[in-house]
């Protein structure tokens, strides 16, 4: 008796409680989705994070490295990975949860207050892995909303002369073929999504403050700041092109 006892009906009490509290911390065991403002998924890259928002109206539009959520409501994220295993976790939200090739996961999140939480990829991929944060920004509803109005639009034309120079710069330095700003001519997938990259809180999934200097420092010195990151250093501009260009980048709010 007390060798079953111990030996099986202990263990499969504890590996039950167990059980339920991981689904309970994940969200995966059939919390409700958020019904309003936007659908969103999150594909883990080698070494950064592309995010995918789809609105009410059916408009879908990517950015990186930062997930907006809306106060109040669980929000389901969908989980893929374009590469190898990633894990995505946010420890102030949720647990974490393996994003594994060929299959979609799902966790909730939700956020009762507005403020931003540090995310991390939980699982070694190789590389850059260290460098592999994002940030995800809990909004008011109603600021919610706003801000996914604004990060559906185009990008914003440049506002001074310093800012065309920069654009200029970007679209015949081949930038667009990696990256895209929408509402130009630069269309590229295999970077992230540029459009509204001078509203976001930090670069390079999480390495750097968002800054113009932050992002000229980026450009040139990438494999010093974040090594084996898979974009090549820049050194071919002059200060003023690379003025130029970084003061462009910094006002797509």
């Amino acid at each position: 008796g007390v060798v079953i006892a111990g030996g099986i009906v202990f263990p499969v009490v504890i590996l039950t409680i167990l059980l339920g509290y991981g689904l309970t911390v994940m969200r995966a065991g059939g919390a409700e989705g958020d019904g309003e403002g936007a659908s969103i998924a999150v594909v883990g890259e080698q070494w950064w994070w592309r995010v995918i928002y789809t609105d009410a109206e059916g408009r879908t539009f990517e950015s990186a490295n930062e997930i907006r959520i809306p106060t109040g409501r669980p929000v389901k994220l969908a989980l893929t990975t374009a590469d190898v295993i990633h894990s995505l976790w946010v420890p102030k939200l949720a647990g974490k949860l393996d994003m594994i090739p060929g299959r979609t996961n799902t966790l909730t999140l939700e956020a009762e207050e507005p403020g931003v939480s540090r995310g991390q990829c939980a699982e070694y991929c190789g590389g850059a892995h260290a460098f592999m944060a994002f940030h995800v920004v809990a909004m008011e509803p109603e600021d919610y909303d706003a801000w996914l109005d604004r990060e559906a639009a185009v990008a914003s034309r440049p506002g001074s002369t310093l800012e065309e120079r920069g654009q200029l710069v970007f679209l015949s330095s081949g930038c667009g073929a990696c990256h895209q700003v929408r509402g130009t001519d630069a269309n590229g997938v295999i970077g992230p999504d540029l459009t509204h990259v001078g509203g976001r809180i930090a670069l390079a999934a999480g390495t750097l403050p968002n800054s113009r200097e932050a992002i000229a420092d980026w450009i040139v010195a990438n494999q010093h700041i974040k090594p084996q990151n898979k974009m090549p250093p820049y050194a071919i501009f002059s200060d003023a092109e690379l003025d130029a260009l970084s003061s462009y980048l910094a006002s797509l709010e």
